[in-house]
């Protein structure tokens, strides 16, 4: 059961990479991000340093009203540390990954952008197989309100995601043509 599960979301992932890779509209992207970051100002806000085609928080992290974090990865199978980032150059971390160095204070967000795979139509979040945004998720989430806004070009869209008691949903999905909500 498990290894049909892991081929079901290695399928779905190949998809949503390759619609990740076409891009889409970044100023549109850029807007709807604003837009639904508008509602958190002053709070301490977690994005992240874009690769492989992921679209690019950085304009809308560097226009929030409030502290910004970068994640670090610190080891496998636990959850993310973020320390505060104020435009210190970045250092290399693992899965090529960039973040600020020590020198920079841990800090804890209660808004974080966070990178996916892909998504589907009731807004599951395919990740990249690490877990890494689930435990942190959920951490976080054990010490009070935190928001989770998913970004992601349209394009990223798959069919149905199958979901595990370990998955963390969304708050919102921001793509380059709508900010979308979950619904109840």
């Amino acid at each position: 059961m498990a290894s049909d599960l892991s081929g079901a979301k290695a399928a779905l992932r190949a998809a949503a990479l390759a619609g990740r890779m076409a891009g889409g509209d970044a100023q549109a992207l850029g807007a709807n991000l604003a837009a639904a970051l508008a509602p958190h100002r002053g709070a301490t806000l977690a994005g992240y340093w874009p690769m492989r085609g992921e679209p690019d928080p950085r304009p809308a992290m560097a226009a929030h009203d409030g502290l910004v974090c970068l994640p670090e990865v610190v080891a496998p199978a636990t959850p993310l540390r973020f320390r505060l980032w104020r435009g210190e150059t970045l250092v290399p971390g693992v899965f090529g990954t960039s973040h600020p160095p020590e020198s920079c204070p841990e800090v804890t967000p209660r808004v974080l952008i966070v990178p996916l795979a892909g998504f589907d139509a009731a807004l599951n979040r395919l990740g990249y197989g690490g877990g890494f945004y689930d435990r942190t998720l959920a951490q976080l989430r054990g010490q009070g309100p935190v928001t989770a806004i998913g970004l992601a070009w349209a394009g990223q869209q798959v069919g149905p995601i199958p979901i595990e008691a370990t998955d963390e949903p969304l708050d919102l999905l921001v793509t380059d043509c709508d900010i979308l909500a979950p619904r109840m």
